[in-house]
Order: C-alpha cells, then sequence, then structure tokens
C-alpha cells in the first residue's frame, strides 16, 4: 500500500445569480423574516431559474481548475454527490465530464443526502491514496429548488441551489491533506427526511404528482433533535482522536442546515464562533454543495491559509453524519 495522503489543492463555486429572500417567501406563503431568522439564521437563498444541476456543477469545477492553473484533461476522475440529478441515468458526473471537456476522466455519482460531500470526499481520497489517481475532482452540486414544494411553509423558506468543488491530488508532505475521518449511518431515521416519489418504491404517476410525493418531506423538529446531537458528536470525536483542543482547531466547517446546530456544534467543540464558517444567511442549505462553497468563499476571502487545521462536520437524510480533519495544503 501507497504512504500517500490526498490533500485539497484547489477549489471552486457557483451560486446561481437569483436571490430569493425572506422578504419574497413573505408574499408566497404565511412566514416572516424575523421567524425565519430566528429560527434558522437564514435570511436569503439562491434559485436557478434556467439550468440544472450539471449547470452549476460545471461551473463550479471550471472555477477550480481556473483557480489551479490547469486544463479539463488533466482530471482523472469525477465524483459528483447530489440529490438532485439532472435524470436518473446518465449520471450527473459523465454530464459536468462532457460539459467541461474531461476526456482524460471518468466518473460516479454518490448519494448521502446533506453529508454526501463528506462521503464522497473521503471516497475520492482513497483513489489518490492507493496511488492510482492524480487529480480527483468532488464536487456537491445541488437544485433544491427543483424538489421544494413552495406553498410549504416549513420546508420552502430552508433550501437553496448552489455548486462547490475541491480537487484532491498527493501531498508532497504527510503532515497536509486529509487527516482523519468518520462516517455513519442509522436507516431507522428515514421516515423524518425523504422525498417518496419518483424511484422503483413510488414510480411516477399522476396519483405521485397530486399528492406532492416528488418533494422534500421533513420532520422538522425530529431531524433537529438528532442532528444537534450526532454533527456534536462527530466533531468532538475527530478533536479527542487526535488530541486536539479548541486552540489547535483553526476553522470548523459545519453543514449549513440550521444556524442553531451550527452554534451547538461550536459550543460542544469549546470553538469560539469566529472560527466557525457560516454563509447559511446568504444560502440556506444547499445540501451537498454547503461545505465546499464555505471552503471556495474562505479562501477567495483570504482567510483560509496553509496549514489551517479545518474540521469539517455534516448530518444528512439516512440519517448520514461524519466528520473529518483535514490541514489546509494551500
Amino acid at each position: 500500500m501507497s504512504n500517500l495522503r490526498a490533500a485539497i489543492t484547489a477549489v471552486g463555486h457557483y451560486a446561481p445569480e437569483k436571490i430569493l429572500s425572506n422578504a419574497d417567501l413573505e408574499k408566497m406563503v404565511d412566514t416572516n423574516d424575523e421567524w425565519i431568522v430566528t429560527r434558522t439564521g437564514i435570511r436569503e437563498r439562491r434559485i436557478l431559474e434556467n439550468g440544472a444541476t450539471s449547470d452549476m456543477a460545471a461551473a463550479a469545477v471550471r472555477d477550480l481548475l481556473a483557480n489551479r492553473g490547469i486544463g479539463p484533461d488533466e482530471i482523472d476522475l469525477i465524483i459528483l454527490t447530489t440529490v438532485t440529478p439532472d435524470m436518473f441515468f446518465p449520471t450527473t458526473a459523465v454530464l459536468v465530464q462532457e460539459k467541461i471537456g474531461a476526456k482524460n476522466a471518468w466518473g460516479f455519482d454518490m448519494t448521502a443526502a446533506c453529508s454526501g460531500f463528506l462521503f464522497a470526499l473521503t471516497t475520492g481520497a482513497k483513489f489518490i491514496e492507493t496511488g492510482t489517481h492524480k487529480k480527483v475532482v468532488v464536487v456537491g452540486s445541488d437544485k433544491m429548488s427543483s424538489i421544494t414544494d413552495y406553498t410549504d411553509r416549513a420546508n420552502c423558506i430552508l433550501f437553496g441551489d448552489a455548486a462547490g468543488a475541491v480537487l484532491l491530488e498527493p501531498s508532497d508532505d504527510p503532515g497536509y491533506g486529509i487527516i482523519d475521518q468518520s462516517q455513519y449511518s442509522d436507516g431507522s431515521g428515514a421516515p423524518f427526511l425523504y422525498m417518496l416519489g419518483g424511484g422503483s418504491l413510488n414510480p411516477p404517476t399522476h396519483e405521485t404528482v397530486d399528492k406532492k410525493m416528488h418533494y422534500i418531506y421533513q420532520d422538522g423538529k425530529a431531524v433537529f433533535k438528532i442532528a444537534v446531537v450526532k454533527m456534536a458528536e462527530a466533531a468532538a470525536e475527530i478533536m479527542k482522536r487526535n488530541r486536539l483542543t479548541c486552540d489547535d482547531v483553526d476553522w470548523l466547517v459545519p453543514h449549513q442546515a440550521n444556524l442553531r446546530i451550527i452554534n451547538a456544534t461550536a459550543q460542544r467543540m469549546g470553538l469560539d464562533p469566529s472560527k466557525v464558517m457560516i454563509n447559511i444567511d446568504r444560502y440556506g442549505n444547499t445540501t451537498t454543495a454547503s461545505i465546499p462553497v464555505c471552503l471556495s468563499e474562505w479562501w477567495k476571502a483570504g482567510k483560509l491559509k496553509k496549514g489551517h487545521r479545518v474540521v469539517i462536520s455534516v448530518f444528512g437524510a439516512g440519517y448520514t453524519w461524519g466528520a473529518a480533519l483535514i490541514r489546509w495544503s494551500f
């Protein structure tokens, strides 16, 4: 086995231009800005009016390639994670491959709901660590507006559209890269966060459409209760296993689902709020895109620097959850 370690060497992201603010939602459903902000921390979210998940993903990867200064022909593998694929098949990864001209890459899709980016990141790292691949792109992209019921006041306030991507390459220094990770799942959580229609269990029919089975359903209280515990536990586990104190962690990058969950995770880790990446106020919950969009924005702002210790923490439908420790390499 190789002693290689996978490192993130470039980042990129894309967010649609259209903004759907809380004021806009006040005109659509029975809600108000104060109620939304108090309970979620969200003030606005982005909506893709024309296009699909693959279009956002391709834009994020192009941004990544420009930041790294390489061409698409250098990519070996594309792992795309999403809950809103363009279609069941072909995979969205191969659509992105074609759109960016990555003729030498192969690719596949992964689904783990809001935990998808972490699961895909650790999967992509294995292709680097075994020495079989040199440049692996991991991209999270979701057009959540395509599965959101804008008459459902409980859920339509939460979600937005975006894409984010990272490039994995072998690290020149074993002290940098993806240092540690943990992933978990518990299928008993399936009844609390799902989309019933569209798969083999409930193929599309007039009845499934009429019953709104092709929209996301969430029991918000049940999900919040478990998410606030599991995200914090996963992050704390990574810190304990690597003998890190709050002073050793430069950034917590939590999945952007709810500001109260984010704050609870930071408190469990003993982190000052200034060390927490938060953009939920501007994007809402972008599902698989939330982690890489944060990484890209903070790097572009010059706040994420070489040597920083970064802890990622996620929670999603399934239930799925986990965390990772990364030593930033550029």
